[in-house]
């Protein structure tokens, strides 16, 4: 799978997690390059609590693109730390 974005490649792996229809990248699949810190949260009543990234590719930002679960609740932690994306990122074979 690969996610892009702004025509650049931000992560690509085999060993992607599907859950509810996003893809879930590794985290050392992902190029963090074009990560950026966001403070925004939100919550999931099973998965827990999301923490987002900005990607910023060529001066252009998409805000809170990126997410993942640093402290997922048990019956998500296969996606501990996994990254998904969204807002325009196009994640496909």
């Amino acid at each position: 799978m690969q996610a892009r974005w702004n025509n650049q490649v931000i992560a690509e792996s085999d060993d992607t997690i599907e859950v509810e229809g996003n893809h879930y990248f590794p985290p050392e699949a992902v190029n963090r390059a074009y990560l950026k810190a966001s403070e925004h949260t939100s919550v999931c009543p099973w998965k827990g609590t999301a923490h987002y990234h900005d990607l910023i590719v060529d001066g252009e930002v998409n805000p809170e693109a990126a997410w993942f679960y640093p402290e997922p609740r048990q019956a998500a932690d296969k996606i501990r730390n996994y990254i998904a994306f969204w807002k325009g990122v196009e994640v496909s074979r």
